[in-house]
């Protein structure tokens, strides 16, 4: 039995240039992930765990998620969680704590990414661990987020909402934190919510809570971006999307999404996530024109992020339409679907 299965059961692109796509890259491995959760210790980078050095680490891995270089990215984070570990070890308790959270809540979303469930759980679940043992209330409550995310990927959709809700409204009595980036992640935990509750098919809940979030981001009347959270209108936005969509209104999906100037939303990997929300909207609209031209628009912003699961379940869908969608067999051959 493999690595990952063992692990498994522990718990800038605009409308008119939607066409050449750039090839994509191979599917990133989690090896060395796998191997740190089983056996604790990472490999050594050869670094002097710093605080300079430890925050270098931390730049990185957000940078590299933002742009979609996920195959570096999954390389790269074993040893970047050894070094903040190694941190505490020399005294720097709150950093590290810190750090290795914020590490561990970029390799959940990793996980999640690659359809890797069985281990979002545990990176979720060591990112809390990390960030109660010192951090501060914000990187606990982004942890509960990832922790969030992780129940909704194993289909436990009310503790999932539960959990987002319920960190949501703890940070409403912390007086440390800057008021903007406190309602930056409160939104971010509503939004996260309000999509479980329709994935959940709770049209209520999914109105009120995704409401909520909408007032943190009145408040802010910004969109901000931090490390890899990103929150403001245009973020409500784009939850509003998926929320349309999960609860079968495509032509809501499609209103919302002309509201958003996809060239200012602040990575690829938020560019193409709109991209490919839009091309579920078209699919279930029945357009599959349109669904390919999103997905085409999504693989110029972020190649590696159209060879995702679900983006490949979309081509082989659209497949059937080939003597009408020129180029679909090679598009198909690049994300993996023909594989």
């Amino acid at each position: 039995m493999r690595r990952r299965n063992l692990l498994a059961g522990l718990a800038t692109t605009t409308a008119s240039t939607v066409l050449g796509p750039a090839p994509a890259s191979s599917r990133a491995t989690l090896s060395g992930l796998e191997d740190l959760l089983l056996h604790r210790d990472g490999p050594s980078v050869g670094v002097e765990p710093t605080p300079k050095s430890v925050a270098a680490a931390l730049a990185a891995s957000q940078r590299e998620f933002g742009t979609c270089h996920y195959d570096a990215l999954a390389r790269a984070l074993p040893a970047r969680i050894a070094l903040a570990q190694a941190l505490g070890r020399q005294g720097a308790a709150e950093q590290s704590a810190t750090s290795v959270a914020k590490l561990y809540n970029t390799a959940t979303r990793l996980c999640i990414k690659l359809g890797e469930d069985g281990l979002a759980a545990v990176t979720a679940d060591r990112a809390l661990t990390a960030a109660l043992s010192g951090a501060g209330a914000l990187t606990v409550a982004e942890a509960h987020r990832m922790v969030s995310s992780s129940w909704r990927r194993q289909g436990h959709y009310a503790r999932a909402t539960e959990v987002a809700v319920a960190a949501a409204q703890r940070l409403t009595e912390d007086h440390i934190a800057p008021e903007t980036e406190r309602l930056s992640v409160q939104g971010n935990l509503y939004a996260t919510a309000a999509y479980t509750a329709a994935k959940q098919g709770d049209r209520h809940a999914a109105r009120e809570l995704i409401t909520e979030a909408e007032s943190k981001a009145v408040r802010l009347g910004r969109d901000g971006e931090s490390g890899t959270a990103f929150f403001g209108p245009s973020q409500v936005l784009l939850h509003r999307i998926s929320i349309s969509h999960l609860l079968g209104d495509a032509g809501r999906a499609i209103e919302h999404a002309r509201e958003v100037d996809v060239r200012r939303l602040p990575t690829p990997e938020r560019q193409a996530r709109y991209w490919i929300d839009v091309a579920r909207s078209f699919e279930q609209w029945s357009k599959p024109d349109r669904c390919y031209r999103a997905l085409l628009a999504a693989e110029r912003a972020a190649p590696q992020e159209v060879r995702r699961g679900s983006v490949r379940t979309m081509v082989t869908g659209l497949m059937r339409h080939d003597r009408t969608l020129p180029g679909v067999r090679a598009f198909a051959n690049r994300v993996g679907a023909l594989s």
